[in-house]
């Protein structure tokens, strides 16, 4: 094999396979792929000059290999393809097949039920223990699991809640058994590596999709069960920069209660849009007053900047919980 060859990049390999398939077969693989994709294909199109022969054939038979492998692996799992690809192209050709396909893949645990309408996958996991219907919901989408998390008994919310707040990794062998008990076949990808799931991230994007009810419910549980944890939930489910989410008239009720140093020292460190929604909800003598000392002020730690913005955010909870703003938040009722 050629140097050039071995030294082609996936997307040389790509640009390469397209223009070997010509422009019509070519038209109907753009169809499936995103603008992104789409341009960086065209550029390294554009650029290639002249493709050999041999490296047309050799591009096509490693697509070749790669959709047998992708099929192997559908009919039998991982082993399986490893073992018809070894009999057929040897074990390091194998190995290598495969560990490019599985890398490309990405295939999440589970993936069955994340193509499935929230509400009968309901029935499905509802009876099951809160446990396994915290891991399932681990690796759903967080508008997906909310649903299902606002549709569970509440007896079960906070519990549920807890524990994707507080998981940390779980066994791929324990990951495999609930997918084969809840469906009879299972074709995961899933490592012998620990995989991470949970943990306080994944429950406050699920949290964040939920209706302001089963919210409020799960977290009243949570701060009697675990007041730490419920409270480092709480912290991180609005952002400063989510900010900019906010109506004019919440952002504006909202700086009427911050200091204005508190705001000069906030926005040091804020992106454009933060900067521009802030000044634009306030007067133009209270704006140019902030500017200025932003500019005087100098540099400012990293840390005094963050406490100003957890001040700020935790002012925004504050007025929320009395009713005084409101928050975008998924399920919400229509406010006028």
């Amino acid at each position: 094999m050629s140097s050039r060859l071995q030294q082609l990049t996936g997307r040389e390999k790509a640009a390469i396979l397209l223009i070997t398939l010509g422009p019509q077969k070519s038209a109907e693989i753009f169809k499936h792929l995103n603008d992104e994709e789409i341009e960086e294909l065209t550029l390294e199109i554009a650029n290639i000059r002249m493709v050999s022969p041999e490296e047309k054939e050799k591009v096509l038979e490693d697509f070749y290999q790669l959709c047998l492998a992708q099929e192997y692996i559908s009919e039998g799992g991982i082993n399986y393809a490893k073992d018809v690809l070894e009999r057929a192209l040897g074990s390091q050709k194998a190995i290598d097949i495969i560990n490019r396909l599985t890398a490309s893949l990405q295939v999440r645990p589970f993936e069955f039920i994340r193509k499935a309408d929230p509400n009968q996958l309901l029935n499905y996991i509802q009876n099951e223990h809160p446990q396994t219907i915290a891991l399932i919901l681990s690796y759903l989408k967080p508008s997906q699991a909310g649903q299902i998390l606002s549709s569970l008994p509440q007896d079960k919310q906070a519990e549920v809640a807890k524990r994707i707040a507080i998981m940390d990794r779980t066994s791929p062998d324990i990951i495999k058994e609930i997918e084969r008990v809840l469906e009879n076949k299972f074709s995961n990808l899933v490592t012998q590596d620990y995989t991470s799931v949970g943990g306080i991230e994944t429950i406050v994007s699920i949290l964040n999709t939920v209706d302001r009810g089963t919210e409020k419910h799960i977290m009243e549980e949570l701060e009697t069960q675990d007041a730490e944890l419920s409270e480092e939930i709480r912290r991180r489910m609005f952002v400063f920069e989510d900010i900019v989410t906010l109506d004019s008239r919440s952002i504006q009720r909202i700086i009427r209660e911050i200091d204005n140093n508190q705001w000069a020292i906030a926005l040091k460190s804020a992106s454009e849009e933060v900067k521009q929604v802030i000044f634009a909800n306030m007067s133009k003598r209270l704006a140019e007053m902030i500017k200025e000392d932003m500019e005087f002020m100098g540099p400012v730690r990293l840390k005094d900047i963050e406490e100003a913005q957890q001040n700020i955010v935790n002012v925004i909870r504050k007025l929320e919980e009395e009713g005084e703003i409101v928050t975008p938040r998924g399920g919400d009722e229509i406010v006028v």
